[in-house]
């Protein structure tokens, strides 16, 4: 079987997911494809505002065939580690032929050549970078000024102004990691890309061509009113949002971290310095700014400055949430995966699973073990945590649910 692999969120699936999708299917001729999906949080350091089996229910229903999840260790890191240990599970189950991103740029050619320059780091690499982080610059404002030097050395066909738009883009730099990561690991895996059209990822206005999930999301909390975003999102999509709203179901918005946060920090704010994207006494600026914080938005705000971004001191946020502390974060975030949890599938799904276990050593996880490893723990402690702010999951759901599967739409 031509298996392509997808890495998504899903947060919620909107019109950009499934175009995203259909590309997918023409560029790479697959017979089927496999999405791995973070499960309740979210690379940008949020909680997701759907559960994960609700969202790998829409996946499905708009055409995904089989949904597994990536772990919580690596959906809540930057975009180096989420795109490695993404990457490193599509690799491990041994089917998959092509991977499938968008990007601003569209072109995969520069996005391997700048993914070729990180991966190898030089000398002359690495002491320009540490240059520019004596600075006080970010790692990814620093790493991106330092590619963009040397390669106008190197390349004096490369139009700067148009490197510099490739290097500061969120969907270029996360496909150039995903090509970092392919080279690391030294896979077989065919990198696909396609110019990516709509709104930005953080644009809060819906968009008359594709509207980004956060415009969606900051719609619908606004105004709460679903059918207004008919023409918005793909059909399936529309009518589970449909029926979640007439179920009253419990959608999450990031605030609601907020007290549990505070409670955290009032007790144990000693522990942040035990994260390790925590540094430089960004414990001690935390600690000292959420006493007069009214919101998650104002902390983070607050805390923000040149090097530590807003989406960086949200994540770190969320790590506390979880309690990352507890964990060898370090250690596990450097490790591919050892198993694949399956959040649903279809029978295209269900046949591309028997490939899997012929070709793959990876434990296929349909019903999580009584005694977890210490990554799936990881997960499962992110499923309790959400349960205390999505009052439609329970602790322990995920020893409970089953993988979704969905037999109607092969």
């Amino acid at each position: 079987m031509n298996i392509a692999g997808i890495i998504t969120e899903y947060n919620p699936f909107h019109l950009g997911h499934k175009l995203h999708l259909d590309t997918t299917k023409s560029l790479s001729h697959c017979d089927g494809v496999i999405c791995v999906m973070s499960g309740n949080f979210m690379q940008r350091g949020e909680p997701a505002f759907i559960d994960k089996w609700t969202r790998a229910e829409i996946a499905l229903r708009n055409g995904v065939d089989l949904v597994i999840e990536l772990p919580t260790v690596f959906a809540l890191s930057s975009a180096e580690f989420f795109a490695f240990g993404s990457v490193s599970l599509l690799d491990s189950l041994g089917v998959v032929n092509s991977i499938c991103f968008g990007s601003e740029s569209g072109d995969v050619s520069i996005l391997k050549e700048i993914s070729s320059l990180l991966t190898d780091e030089s000398l002359e690499f690495k002491s320009l970078l540490k240059e520019k982080l004596k600075k006080g610059e970010s790692l990814t404002t620093s790493r991106s000024k330092t590619v963009l030097e040397i390669l106008s050395k190197s390349n004096g066909s490369i139009n700067l102004d148009e490197l510099d738009k490739i290097l500061n883009s969120s969907n270029n730099i996360l496909g150039i990691e995903y090509i970092k990561a392919l080279n690391r690991l030294n896979s077989s895996i065919t990198p696909l890309t396609f110019k990516r059209n709509g709104g930005s990822y953080n644009s809060k206005t819906l968009d008359n061509n594709i509207s980004s999930a956060t415009s969606i999301r900051e719609f619908l909390k606004a105004h709460g009113n679903i059918e207004d975003l008919y023409n918005h999102l793909p059909s399936e999509t529309y009518k589970m949002l449909h029926n979640l709203f007439k179920e009253n179901y419990d959608f999450v918005d990031k605030e609601k971290i907020f007290s549990f946060l505070k409670y955290k920090l009032t007790t144990s704010s000693n522990r942040l310095k035990d994260i390790p994207d925590v540094k430089e006494g960004l414990d001690n600026k935390i600690s000292k700014e959420f006493i007069q914080a009214k919101t998650l938005d104002g902390l983070i705000m607050n805390v923000k400055s040149k090097r530590y971004t807003y989406t960086r001191i949200s994540r770190i946020l969320s790590q506390f949430f979880l309690g990352f502390e507890e964990y060898p974060i370090e250690s596990l975030r450097t490790s591919r995966p050892d198993y694949a949890r399956v959040l649903g599938l279809n029978k295209r799904g269900a046949e591309i699973l028997k490939e899997i276990k012929k070709h793959s050593d990876l434990e296929i996880i349909n019903k999580v073990p009584k005694y977890p490893n210490t990554m799936l723990s990881m997960d499962i402690n992110a499923t309790n945590a959400y349960s205390l702010i999505c009052k439609s999951i329970n602790f322990n759901d995920d020893y409970k649910k089953s993988p979704i599967i969905i037999m109607d739409n092969y």
